[in-house]
Protein backbone atom coordinates (compact mmCIF):
# COMPACT_ATOMS: atom_id res chain seq x y z
CA UNK A 1 0.00 0.00 0.00
CA UNK A 2 2.88 2.84 0.94
CA UNK A 3 4.32 1.66 -2.23
CA UNK A 4 1.40 2.26 -4.53
CA UNK A 5 0.80 5.62 -2.58
CA UNK A 6 4.55 6.84 -3.48
CA UNK A 7 4.07 5.91 -7.09
CA UNK A 8 0.85 7.75 -6.89
CA UNK A 9 2.99 10.70 -5.48
CA UNK A 10 5.60 10.38 -8.25
CA UNK A 11 3.20 10.70 -10.95
CA UNK A 12 1.41 13.86 -9.74
CA UNK A 13 4.39 15.71 -9.09
CA UNK A 14 6.03 14.43 -12.21
CA UNK A 15 8.63 12.70 -10.89
CA UNK A 16 9.01 9.16 -12.25
CA UNK A 17 10.93 6.59 -9.60
CA UNK A 18 13.12 4.67 -11.55
CA UNK A 19 15.72 2.07 -10.07
CA UNK A 20 17.44 1.66 -13.09
CA UNK A 21 21.39 2.81 -12.58
CA UNK A 22 21.67 5.57 -14.95
CA UNK A 23 23.69 5.08 -18.66
CA UNK A 24 24.23 8.68 -19.02
CA UNK A 25 25.88 11.93 -17.98
CA UNK A 26 24.31 14.96 -18.12
CA UNK A 27 24.99 18.35 -17.58
CA UNK A 28 23.12 21.65 -17.37
CA UNK A 29 23.78 25.01 -17.60
CA UNK A 30 21.91 28.95 -18.48
CA UNK A 31 22.56 32.47 -18.83
CA UNK A 32 20.08 35.62 -19.11
CA UNK A 33 20.73 37.32 -22.58
CA UNK A 34 18.19 40.03 -22.19
CA UNK A 35 19.41 43.04 -23.59
CA UNK A 36 21.03 45.55 -20.83
CA UNK A 37 19.96 48.24 -23.07
CA UNK A 38 17.53 49.33 -25.47
CA UNK A 39 17.49 47.84 -28.70
CA UNK A 40 15.56 46.99 -31.61
CA UNK A 41 13.17 43.92 -31.81
CA UNK A 42 13.54 41.49 -34.20
CA UNK A 43 10.99 39.50 -36.66
CA UNK A 44 8.58 42.43 -37.83
CA UNK A 45 9.95 45.06 -40.60
CA UNK A 46 7.23 47.52 -39.30
CA UNK A 47 8.39 47.85 -35.85
CA UNK A 48 9.55 52.19 -35.46
CA UNK A 49 11.31 51.73 -32.16
CA UNK A 50 13.15 49.73 -29.42
CA UNK A 51 11.93 47.50 -26.85
CA UNK A 52 10.49 49.12 -23.42
CA UNK A 53 11.66 46.92 -21.01
CA UNK A 54 11.14 43.02 -20.66
CA UNK A 55 8.02 40.91 -19.75
CA UNK A 56 10.72 38.11 -19.04
CA UNK A 57 14.25 37.74 -19.19
CA UNK A 58 15.41 36.07 -22.04
CA UNK A 59 17.74 33.07 -22.04
CA UNK A 60 20.45 30.61 -23.56
CA UNK A 61 20.37 27.72 -22.62
CA UNK A 62 22.31 24.24 -22.71
CA UNK A 63 21.96 20.53 -22.07
CA UNK A 64 25.01 18.31 -22.41
CA UNK A 65 24.33 14.56 -23.00
CA UNK A 66 27.26 11.45 -22.39
CA UNK A 67 26.24 8.03 -23.83
CA UNK A 68 27.21 4.97 -22.47
CA UNK A 69 29.97 4.48 -24.77
CA UNK A 70 31.52 7.86 -23.54
CA UNK A 71 30.45 9.81 -26.57
CA UNK A 72 28.37 12.80 -26.46
CA UNK A 73 26.16 15.53 -27.63
CA UNK A 74 24.97 19.36 -26.76
CA UNK A 75 21.47 21.10 -27.35
CA UNK A 76 21.51 24.83 -26.90
CA UNK A 77 18.03 26.53 -26.92
CA UNK A 78 17.70 30.35 -27.12
CA UNK A 79 15.72 32.89 -27.02
CA UNK A 80 16.24 34.31 -30.40
CA UNK A 81 14.35 34.68 -33.56
CA UNK A 82 17.70 32.88 -35.08
CA UNK A 83 21.39 33.19 -35.91
CA UNK A 84 23.18 32.42 -39.18
CA UNK A 85 25.65 30.06 -40.45
CA UNK A 86 28.59 32.36 -39.35
CA UNK A 87 27.40 32.70 -35.86
CA UNK A 88 26.82 29.41 -34.87
CA UNK A 89 30.47 28.29 -37.19
CA UNK A 90 32.02 30.77 -34.76
CA UNK A 91 30.42 29.14 -31.71
CA UNK A 92 31.18 25.79 -32.88
CA UNK A 93 34.57 26.66 -33.44
CA UNK A 94 35.07 27.71 -30.42
CA UNK A 95 33.32 24.86 -28.21
CA UNK A 96 35.23 22.06 -30.23
CA UNK A 97 38.18 23.54 -28.92
CA UNK A 98 37.20 23.75 -25.46
CA UNK A 99 35.19 19.79 -25.61
CA UNK A 100 36.79 17.93 -28.27
CA UNK A 101 33.14 17.65 -29.63
CA UNK A 102 32.95 17.36 -33.08
CA UNK A 103 30.53 19.64 -35.57
CA UNK A 104 28.13 16.70 -35.69
CA UNK A 105 27.79 16.67 -32.02
CA UNK A 106 25.91 20.30 -31.45
CA UNK A 107 22.94 21.10 -32.27
CA UNK A 108 22.31 25.41 -32.06
CA UNK A 109 18.95 26.29 -31.93
CA UNK A 110 16.36 29.32 -31.69
CA UNK A 111 12.67 29.68 -30.46
CA UNK A 112 12.37 32.28 -33.17
CA UNK A 113 10.62 34.64 -30.89
CA UNK A 114 9.90 38.10 -32.57
CA UNK A 115 10.10 40.01 -29.18
CA UNK A 116 14.37 39.36 -28.95
CA UNK A 117 17.03 41.53 -30.31
CA UNK A 118 18.10 42.03 -33.78
CA UNK A 119 21.22 40.45 -34.12
CA UNK A 120 23.97 39.98 -36.86
CA UNK A 121 23.40 38.65 -39.99
CA UNK A 122 20.30 37.03 -39.29
CA UNK A 123 17.43 39.28 -41.21
CA UNK A 124 19.51 42.59 -40.92
CA UNK A 125 18.64 44.40 -43.79
CA UNK A 126 14.79 44.09 -43.09
CA UNK A 127 15.39 46.79 -40.17
CA UNK A 128 15.15 50.63 -40.08
CA UNK A 129 17.78 50.79 -37.76
CA UNK A 130 18.24 54.53 -37.03
CA UNK A 131 21.12 56.09 -35.27
CA UNK A 132 22.86 53.78 -33.59
CA UNK A 133 21.03 50.99 -33.55
CA UNK A 134 23.14 49.20 -35.71
CA UNK A 135 25.96 49.83 -33.24
CA UNK A 136 24.40 47.99 -30.79
CA UNK A 137 23.22 44.84 -32.45
CA UNK A 138 26.44 44.33 -33.82
CA UNK A 139 27.93 44.85 -30.13
CA UNK A 140 25.29 42.76 -28.70
CA UNK A 141 26.26 40.48 -31.06
CA UNK A 142 30.11 40.01 -30.10
CA UNK A 143 28.61 39.44 -26.48
CA UNK A 144 26.29 36.83 -27.12
CA UNK A 145 28.68 34.55 -28.68
CA UNK A 146 31.10 34.63 -25.51
CA UNK A 147 27.79 33.71 -23.36
CA UNK A 148 26.61 31.05 -25.54
CA UNK A 149 29.71 29.07 -25.82
CA UNK A 150 30.50 29.51 -21.97
CA UNK A 151 26.81 28.10 -20.85
CA UNK A 152 27.74 25.31 -23.99
CA UNK A 153 31.14 24.42 -22.23
CA UNK A 154 29.65 24.67 -18.22
CA UNK A 155 27.03 22.63 -19.60
CA UNK A 156 29.80 19.71 -20.68
CA UNK A 157 32.12 20.43 -17.35
CA UNK A 158 28.89 19.82 -15.06
CA UNK A 159 28.04 16.43 -16.72
CA UNK A 160 27.03 13.81 -13.59
CA UNK A 161 25.31 10.65 -13.64
CA UNK A 162 21.82 10.68 -15.27
CA UNK A 163 18.62 8.67 -16.98
CA UNK A 164 16.62 10.13 -19.55
CA UNK A 165 12.94 9.07 -20.25
CA UNK A 166 10.60 10.35 -23.59
CA UNK A 167 7.15 10.77 -24.29
CA UNK A 168 4.93 12.84 -26.52
CA UNK A 169 2.24 15.19 -25.53
CA UNK A 170 -0.33 17.12 -27.70
CA UNK A 171 -1.00 20.94 -27.79
CA UNK A 172 -3.71 22.52 -30.12
CA UNK A 173 -3.30 25.96 -30.52
CA UNK A 174 -1.06 26.00 -33.95
CA UNK A 175 -3.27 27.05 -37.04
CA UNK A 176 -2.19 26.88 -40.09
CA UNK A 177 -1.97 30.26 -41.83
CA UNK A 178 -1.57 29.69 -45.42
CA UNK A 179 -5.53 30.80 -47.07
CA UNK A 180 -5.03 29.60 -50.78
CA UNK A 181 -7.73 32.32 -52.45
CA UNK A 182 -8.66 33.04 -56.43
CA UNK A 183 -6.36 36.06 -55.51
CA UNK A 184 -3.14 34.25 -54.54
CA UNK A 185 -1.99 32.73 -50.45
CA UNK A 186 -2.91 35.70 -47.90
CA UNK A 187 -1.87 35.16 -44.39
CA UNK A 188 -4.79 34.30 -42.52
CA UNK A 189 -6.29 30.51 -40.47
CA UNK A 190 -6.85 27.47 -42.33
CA UNK A 191 -8.26 25.28 -40.44
CA UNK A 192 -8.09 22.63 -43.05
CA UNK A 193 -4.20 23.51 -43.51
CA UNK A 194 -1.71 20.97 -42.31
CA UNK A 195 -0.01 20.88 -38.74
CA UNK A 196 1.62 18.86 -35.89
CA UNK A 197 0.39 18.87 -32.68
CA UNK A 198 2.51 17.03 -31.21
CA UNK A 199 4.65 18.16 -28.18
CA UNK A 200 7.88 15.68 -28.11
CA UNK A 201 9.54 15.92 -24.27
CA UNK A 202 12.47 14.30 -23.27
CA UNK A 203 12.93 13.98 -18.95
CA UNK A 204 16.65 14.41 -17.62
CA UNK A 205 16.65 13.37 -14.26
CA UNK A 206 19.99 12.25 -12.19
CA UNK A 207 20.26 9.01 -10.24
CA UNK A 208 17.96 9.65 -7.63
CA UNK A 209 15.13 10.38 -9.55
CA UNK A 210 15.05 14.08 -9.27
CA UNK A 211 14.35 16.35 -12.34
CA UNK A 212 17.48 18.33 -13.71
CA UNK A 213 16.12 19.24 -17.52
CA UNK A 214 12.82 18.97 -19.72
CA UNK A 215 13.45 18.85 -23.61
CA UNK A 216 10.24 19.78 -25.20
CA UNK A 217 9.60 21.11 -28.93
CA UNK A 218 6.34 22.36 -30.72
CA UNK A 219 6.10 23.40 -34.42
CA UNK A 220 4.10 27.15 -34.28
CA UNK A 221 5.63 30.25 -34.97
CA UNK A 222 6.54 32.12 -31.75
CA UNK A 223 4.42 35.22 -33.03
CA UNK A 224 1.77 35.44 -30.29
CA UNK A 225 2.86 39.24 -29.91
CA UNK A 226 3.68 42.18 -31.58
CA UNK A 227 4.57 44.97 -29.00
CA UNK A 228 8.09 46.17 -27.57
CA UNK A 229 8.57 44.19 -24.57
CA UNK A 230 11.57 41.25 -24.50
CA UNK A 231 9.71 38.09 -24.73
CA UNK A 232 9.90 34.65 -25.35
CA UNK A 233 6.27 34.45 -26.33
CA UNK A 234 4.28 31.33 -26.01
CA UNK A 235 7.55 29.68 -25.70
CA UNK A 236 8.77 31.74 -23.01
CA UNK A 237 5.96 31.67 -21.00
CA UNK A 238 5.99 28.29 -21.02
CA UNK A 239 9.34 27.31 -20.01
CA UNK A 240 8.37 29.58 -17.13
CA UNK A 241 5.31 27.90 -15.70
CA UNK A 242 7.17 24.30 -15.95
CA UNK A 243 9.75 25.79 -14.15
CA UNK A 244 7.62 26.77 -11.47
CA UNK A 245 5.93 23.37 -11.54
CA UNK A 246 9.50 21.84 -11.30
CA UNK A 247 11.70 23.81 -8.79
CA UNK A 248 15.61 23.29 -9.46
CA UNK A 249 14.62 22.06 -13.40
CA UNK A 250 15.19 23.58 -16.26
CA UNK A 251 12.80 23.86 -19.25
CA UNK A 252 14.25 24.03 -22.69
CA UNK A 253 12.19 24.86 -25.84
CA UNK A 254 12.52 24.17 -29.77
CA UNK A 255 10.79 25.07 -32.81
CA UNK A 256 9.64 22.34 -34.92
CA UNK A 257 8.66 22.72 -38.35
CA UNK A 258 6.26 25.51 -38.12
CA UNK A 259 7.09 27.96 -40.67
CA UNK A 260 3.90 28.12 -42.00
CA UNK A 261 2.14 27.64 -39.10
CA UNK A 262 0.82 30.26 -35.96
CA UNK A 263 -0.58 30.49 -32.76
CA UNK A 264 -4.58 31.58 -33.69
CA UNK A 265 -6.30 33.66 -32.17
CA UNK A 266 -3.04 35.86 -31.18
CA UNK A 267 -1.68 39.77 -30.43
CA UNK A 268 -2.48 39.98 -26.82
CA UNK A 269 -0.47 39.07 -23.82
CA UNK A 270 -3.29 36.97 -22.15
CA UNK A 271 -3.72 34.71 -25.15
CA UNK A 272 0.50 34.32 -24.78
CA UNK A 273 -0.20 33.35 -21.26
CA UNK A 274 -2.59 30.53 -22.29
CA UNK A 275 -0.84 29.13 -25.37
CA UNK A 276 2.06 28.71 -22.88
CA UNK A 277 0.11 27.51 -19.87
CA UNK A 278 -1.24 24.78 -22.57
CA UNK A 279 2.01 23.81 -23.62
CA UNK A 280 3.51 23.70 -20.45
CA UNK A 281 0.44 21.74 -18.82
CA UNK A 282 0.95 19.09 -22.22
CA UNK A 283 4.44 18.81 -20.97
CA UNK A 284 3.46 18.34 -17.56
CA UNK A 285 1.27 15.50 -18.09
CA UNK A 286 3.88 13.53 -19.81
CA UNK A 287 6.26 14.10 -16.97
CA UNK A 288 3.85 12.65 -14.62
CA UNK A 289 2.56 10.03 -16.43
CA UNK A 290 4.95 6.89 -17.55
CA UNK A 291 7.69 7.44 -19.59
CA UNK A 292 10.18 5.27 -21.81
CA UNK A 293 13.68 4.94 -20.99
CA UNK A 294 16.26 5.69 -23.38
CA UNK A 295 18.99 3.10 -23.53
CA UNK A 296 21.18 3.31 -26.42
CA UNK A 297 24.22 5.12 -27.55
CA UNK A 298 24.22 8.77 -29.14
CA UNK A 299 24.90 8.59 -32.41
CA UNK A 300 25.28 11.82 -34.81
CA UNK A 301 25.40 12.90 -37.97
CA UNK A 302 25.68 16.33 -39.78
CA UNK A 303 26.07 17.03 -43.71
CA UNK A 304 25.74 20.26 -45.60
CA UNK A 305 24.07 20.22 -48.92
CA UNK A 306 23.48 22.99 -51.58
CA UNK A 307 19.85 24.38 -52.61
CA UNK A 308 19.93 26.15 -56.06
CA UNK A 309 17.92 29.31 -56.75
CA UNK A 310 15.00 29.59 -59.50
CA UNK A 311 16.78 32.80 -61.35
CA UNK A 312 19.03 35.26 -60.73
CA UNK A 313 17.68 39.08 -61.03
CA UNK A 314 19.05 41.31 -64.18
CA UNK A 315 20.57 44.33 -63.39
CA UNK A 316 18.40 46.31 -64.40
CA UNK A 317 15.73 45.48 -62.13
CA UNK A 318 18.24 45.70 -59.05
CA UNK A 319 19.11 49.03 -59.97
CA UNK A 320 15.08 49.70 -59.72
CA UNK A 321 14.82 48.27 -55.92
CA UNK A 322 17.93 50.22 -55.16
CA UNK A 323 15.57 52.70 -55.12
CA UNK A 324 12.79 51.28 -53.23
CA UNK A 325 11.82 52.52 -50.02
CA UNK A 326 11.10 49.22 -48.40
CA UNK A 327 14.37 48.49 -46.24
CA UNK A 328 15.08 44.84 -47.28
CA UNK A 329 14.69 45.15 -51.08
CA UNK A 330 16.53 48.15 -51.24
CA UNK A 331 19.80 46.70 -48.77
CA UNK A 332 19.50 43.56 -51.06
CA UNK A 333 19.53 45.28 -54.30
CA UNK A 334 22.21 47.59 -53.12
CA UNK A 335 24.41 44.58 -51.91
CA UNK A 336 24.01 42.55 -55.64
CA UNK A 337 25.22 45.82 -57.33
CA UNK A 338 28.25 45.79 -55.56
CA UNK A 339 28.87 42.61 -56.20
CA UNK A 340 28.64 43.36 -59.45
CA UNK A 341 30.81 46.24 -59.95
CA UNK A 342 33.58 44.64 -58.01
CA UNK A 343 33.52 41.69 -61.00
CA UNK A 344 31.74 39.08 -58.93
CA UNK A 345 28.50 37.38 -59.74
CA UNK A 346 25.09 36.80 -57.62
CA UNK A 347 24.73 33.42 -56.05
CA UNK A 348 23.06 30.58 -58.17
CA UNK A 349 22.50 28.45 -54.80
CA UNK A 350 22.78 28.46 -51.01
CA UNK A 351 26.10 26.15 -50.44
CA UNK A 352 25.55 25.43 -46.88
CA UNK A 353 22.14 24.08 -45.68
CA UNK A 354 22.41 22.03 -42.23
CA UNK A 355 21.19 18.74 -42.07
CA UNK A 356 21.60 17.02 -38.92
CA UNK A 357 20.19 13.56 -37.19
CA UNK A 358 20.95 12.41 -33.63
CA UNK A 359 20.12 9.30 -32.49
CA UNK A 360 19.48 8.83 -28.66
CA UNK A 361 19.00 5.36 -28.40
CA UNK A 362 15.37 4.83 -30.19
CA UNK A 363 14.45 8.42 -30.76
CA UNK A 364 15.61 9.57 -34.28
CA UNK A 365 16.27 13.67 -33.65
CA UNK A 366 16.47 15.71 -36.74
CA UNK A 367 17.69 19.19 -36.91
CA UNK A 368 17.03 21.06 -40.11
CA UNK A 369 18.28 24.75 -40.92
CA UNK A 370 15.93 27.60 -41.82
CA UNK A 371 12.20 28.25 -41.66
CA UNK A 372 11.00 24.84 -42.41
CA UNK A 373 7.11 24.68 -43.30
CA UNK A 374 4.88 21.68 -41.48
CA UNK A 375 5.14 19.26 -44.45
CA UNK A 376 8.69 18.42 -43.67
CA UNK A 377 7.70 16.94 -40.40
CA UNK A 378 4.53 15.29 -41.27
CA UNK A 379 6.79 13.43 -44.42
CA UNK A 380 9.88 12.33 -42.26
CA UNK A 381 7.46 10.64 -39.47
CA UNK A 382 5.54 8.71 -42.41
CA UNK A 383 8.80 7.51 -44.14
CA UNK A 384 11.00 7.06 -41.50
CA UNK A 385 8.56 6.12 -38.16
CA UNK A 386 8.72 2.36 -37.72
CA UNK A 387 7.60 2.33 -34.00
CA UNK A 388 10.31 4.87 -33.00
CA UNK A 389 9.79 8.75 -32.34
CA UNK A 390 10.37 11.17 -34.93
CA UNK A 391 11.12 14.30 -33.39
CA UNK A 392 12.07 17.61 -36.48
CA UNK A 393 13.58 20.82 -34.83
CA UNK A 394 13.57 23.62 -37.24
CA UNK A 395 15.66 26.70 -36.95
CA UNK A 396 18.55 24.85 -36.43
CA UNK A 397 22.72 25.68 -37.33
CA UNK A 398 21.62 28.14 -39.59
CA UNK A 399 18.26 30.41 -40.24
CA UNK A 400 18.99 31.48 -43.73
CA UNK A 401 15.31 31.43 -45.25
CA UNK A 402 12.01 29.81 -45.24
CA UNK A 403 12.22 26.25 -46.69
CA UNK A 404 8.77 25.67 -48.70
CA UNK A 405 8.05 22.16 -49.38
CA UNK A 406 7.40 21.66 -53.14
CA UNK A 407 3.79 22.03 -52.51
CA UNK A 408 3.90 25.55 -51.08
CA UNK A 409 5.99 26.39 -53.66
CA UNK A 410 3.55 26.05 -56.46
CA UNK A 411 1.47 27.71 -54.22
CA UNK A 412 3.13 31.15 -53.95
CA UNK A 413 2.76 33.46 -51.29
CA UNK A 414 4.96 34.53 -48.61
CA UNK A 415 7.06 31.66 -47.72
CA UNK A 416 7.41 29.71 -50.60
CA UNK A 417 8.00 33.00 -52.78
CA UNK A 418 8.74 36.83 -51.51
CA UNK A 419 10.41 36.25 -48.30
CA UNK A 420 13.28 35.65 -49.62
CA UNK A 421 13.13 39.36 -49.88
CA UNK A 422 13.70 39.41 -46.21
CA UNK A 423 16.05 37.32 -46.15
CA UNK A 424 18.72 38.95 -48.85
CA UNK A 425 18.41 35.84 -51.06
CA UNK A 426 18.44 36.49 -55.18
CA UNK A 427 15.26 34.27 -55.53
CA UNK A 428 12.92 31.68 -54.79
CA UNK A 429 14.07 28.30 -54.43
CA UNK A 430 14.60 26.25 -57.36
CA UNK A 431 12.17 23.52 -57.43
CA UNK A 432 12.77 20.09 -56.22
CA UNK A 433 14.65 20.98 -52.92
CA UNK A 434 12.15 18.95 -50.58
CA UNK A 435 13.24 15.90 -52.48
CA UNK A 436 16.75 17.09 -51.92
CA UNK A 437 16.35 17.99 -47.82
CA UNK A 438 14.27 14.88 -47.35
CA UNK A 439 16.31 12.23 -49.13
CA UNK A 440 20.00 13.27 -47.04
CA UNK A 441 17.77 13.26 -43.99
CA UNK A 442 16.66 9.94 -44.85
CA UNK A 443 19.74 8.82 -45.86
CA UNK A 444 21.41 9.94 -42.77
CA UNK A 445 18.79 8.37 -40.31
CA UNK A 446 18.48 5.08 -42.05
CA UNK A 447 22.83 4.90 -42.36
CA UNK A 448 22.43 5.47 -38.28
CA UNK A 449 19.47 2.79 -37.84
CA UNK A 450 21.29 0.31 -40.15
CA UNK A 451 24.84 1.22 -37.89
Amino acid sequence: MRATCILAWALVSGTVLTAAEPTFRAGVARVVITPSEPMWLAGYAARNRPAEGAEHDLYAKALALEGPDGRGVILLTSDLLGFDREFSHEVVRQVEQATGLSRDRLMLTASHTHCGPVIADNLFGMYPLPGDMQRKALAYTEKLKDKIVEVIVRAWRERQPAVLHHGQGTARFAVNRRLVTPQGVIGGANPDGPVDHSVPVLRVADRNGKLLAVVFGYACHNTTLQYYKWCGDYAGFAQVELEQRHPGATAMFWAGCGGDVNPLPRSTVELCRKYGKELAVAVHEVLSSPMTEIRGPIVARYEEISLPFAFTPSEEQLRVDAKDSYPARRHRAQRYLRLLAEGKSIPTEYPHFPVQVWHLGEVCWIALGGEVVVDYALRLKRELAKDRPIWVTAYANDVMAYIPSERVLAEGGYEGETSMTEYGLPSKWKTGIEDKIIGTTLRLAQGMAAR
